[in-house]
């Protein structure tokens, strides 16, 4: 019997299939944070599954906004995208290195744009190499294509918007950090930050979700919100460090039917730099 997994998230042998064809785009997404000694500009130079483009997190982003790699302005992401040769009714598919990071931020940004069929990667480029599927180091020259770009704000929480969930409780808090920084037991990697959760937030680590560099099925994925105190019958609003790896439990939602659910983009490098906001420290309540 086979396992029920993501309709959103496709094999390395279905894509290694589909390299080529028509109005398909591949995206290298790769992002990480400084304690992981790893750049993704560089690793894509040095070998990405052919005809791949590179996303960079850092530069299709706000930048006014004073916080890392927020949502970009509907024009900006469709002026940027439309360079790397990306429409909007294209099928996209989105890596990064471990498969575990920052594809599903990818994913869920082409998404809050309009894009329609957009999937991650399972197992990333590493699991890509591992298997010893082809590589390039060419660096593709696309043709410009047309990104009709139309922001869904239904789908992004503000701080505004946190503030009163925080304080009337109205919708289910997701933390993707790990167990330490949520806690506050151990210090957040960026400096200025407070340590600590919001109040009723729970705990759902973003490596929860996967086994052994691949996404969880289904079943697994329903026991991880199950077990974290998360009722996938009402809202959830999703966070994390920098608003990244929010996006893997907004996949697991959405993997699940779960379609009320928002992300807060400006997460925890927002909030723990704010000092007129609550924060509490300790596990999940």
């Amino acid at each position: 019997m086979s396992v029920e997994k993501s309709a959103f998230v496709v094999s390395a042998a279905w894509l290694e299939k589909n390299l080529g064809a028509p109005e398909f785009r591949i995206v290298d997404a790769s992002w990480y944070l400084a304690a992981q000694n790893r750049n993704g500009a560089v690793e894509y130079a040095a070998g990405h599954i052919p005809g791949a483009v590179f996303f960079d997190q850092d530069v299709i982003a706000d930048h006014t906004s004073g916080l890392p790699h927020t949502i970009p302005s509907p024009e900006f992401f469709a002026a940027e995208v439309g360079k790397l040769g990306i429409a909007d009714t294209d099928t996209i598919v989105v890596y990064d290195g471990p498969g575990t990071m920052a594809a599903p931020r990818a994913w869920w940004l082409f998404r809050l744009m309009g894009a329609k069929n957009v999937y991650v990667l399972d197992g990333g480029l590493d699991g890509w190499k591992a298997e010893g599927r082809p590589l390039e180091t060419d660096l593709p020259e696309p043709r410009p294509a047309i990104f009709h770009a139309s922001l869904d704000a239904s789908k992004v929480t503000t701080l505004a918007a946190m503030k009163t969930i925080v304080a009337e409780g109205s919708r289910q808090i997701a933390d993707a950090r790990g167990p330490g920084r949520f806690s506050g037991s151990e210090p957040e990697p960026r400096a200025g930050l407070r340590s600590g959760h919001m109040p009723g937030a729970k705990n759902t680590p973003s490596g929860s979700f996967f086994e052994n560099g691949k996404f969880k099925s289904l079943p697994a994925l329903r026991k991880v919100f199950d077990e974290a105190g998360i009722d996938l019958n009402k809202p959830v609003t999703t966070s994390c460090g920098s608003g990244v790896t929010a996006a893997i439990i907004t996949l697991a939602l959405t993997s699940l039917g779960h379609d009320d659910n928002t992300l807060y983009d400006g997460s925890w490098s927002e909030w723990g730099g704010l000092k007129d906001v609550p924060v509490v420290t300790g596990k999940s309540a």
